[in-house]
């Protein structure tokens, strides 16, 4: 049985829909990012689970219970789902420990500290007990945020950016760690993210958004190879674009013929193709703009027929002023113009 799931849901503003049909399943245990750019309905969605707003149409089911219709909806307190805000929302004037257990009822006050600094040395600050908000670093109130809303055992929970505004080096570290405890625990997880990265290395599972609209629900590896349109391949990763006729089972651009056996002959197409899909080599067919070092590869913008392209390299690959380019089909995709 799933343990969320949203079905055929509405949520207007006005004559405005935030969210239009939107229809996805959360397994039980299942890490899920919903992944779109502002204004796409990402935190709507959260706010509705929660029960923090109704919904106009459609349902939400929680364990196959009816959480949410029009016109009815189960109390947010008795729906046992934990948020984690993108500000974490913890109480400033209680220490990390107190934090944590504000959210524990029908319990003793020792039963309580003793659960709360339980789930503190689960997040790796259990010596931070007696620290106030403020003492902390953002990503240790980001822990202090996450036990809160896993300390009471709640059905599923969800995370509104939990990433967001941590260095890099930082926000993989914490990416890893809510993870781990995420696993242990079991607990069905809605996480809301703009950065692909996370999405990718975060989720069993991508619901892809764009205004108000799931463009595709899918798992992370098949989205990336099999995105349903242009947008989920751009949410994905930087693409380079093209335009052009399908012809004999290809579309040309400029740096090379582009598979489009499934299109029709004669068709318009357009074409993305992503940055790790282009291969160099020393030779003529596209001019070398520049070459940057780019983490793990190096990022190269190359030129031709009035086209700027960026390709992903191996790192210190030899290139002269202009370069052979081949496009690798497994990057590469054509989709009806």
């Amino acid at each position: 049985m799933s343990a969320i799931s949203l079905r055929n849901v509405r949520r207007a503003y006005g004559d405005a829909f935030a969210l239009d049909d939107v229809t996805f399943t959360a397994d039980a245990g299942q890490v899920l990012a919903l992944l779109g750019s502002s204004g796409s309905g990402k935190s709507t969605i959260l706010r509705l689970i929660a029960g923090l707003e109704p919904v106009d149409a459609g349902e939400i089911r929680v364990e196959g219970e009816l959480a949410s219709r029009p016109g009815w909806s189960t109390p947010a307190e008795a729906r046992r789902i934990g948020m984690v805000f993108q500000d974490y929302a913890l109480f400033p004037h209680l220490t990390a420990a107190a934090n944590v257990a504000f959210g524990l009822q029908n319990t003793t006050r020792a039963e309580r500290e003793s659960t709360a600094l339980a789930w503190l040395d689960r997040v790796g600050l259990g010596m931070r007990s007696n620290a106030y908000p403020h003492e902390l670093s953002g990503g240790e109130q980001q822990r202090v945020a996450l036990a809160r809303a896993l300390a009471p055992a709640p059905r599923a929970i969800l995370l509104d950016e939990p990433f967001s505004g941590l260095d890099p080096v930082l926000r993989a570290e914490l990416r890893d760690a809510t993870l781990t405890t995420l696993a242990e625990t079991k607990t069905t997880t809605l996480f809301v993210t703009h950065d692909a990265e996370d999405a990718l290395q975060a989720a069993e599972k991508l619901v892809i958004l764009k205004a108000g609209r799931v463009l595709q629900e899918a798992a992370p590896r098949e989205a990336y190879d099999r995105p349903a349109s242009i947008e989920v391949a751009a949410a994905l990763g930087p693409i380079n674009l093209s335009e052009g006729r399908v012809e004999g089972g290809v579309v040309n651009t400029p740096f090379g013929p582009a598979p489009a056996q499934h299109l029709t002959n004669g068709a318009s197409a357009r074409i993305a193709v992503r940055a790790e899909a282009i291969r160099l080599s020393p030779g003529a067919g596209a001019r070398v703009l520049s070459v940057r070092p780019h983490g793990a590869h190096d990022l190269v913008k190359i030129e031709a027929g009035g086209a700027i392209w960026r390709a992903l390299v191996p790192p210190r690959t030899t290139l002269g002023e202009t370069a052979s380019v081949t496009l690798h089909s497994d990057g590469v995709f054509a989709f009806s113009a």
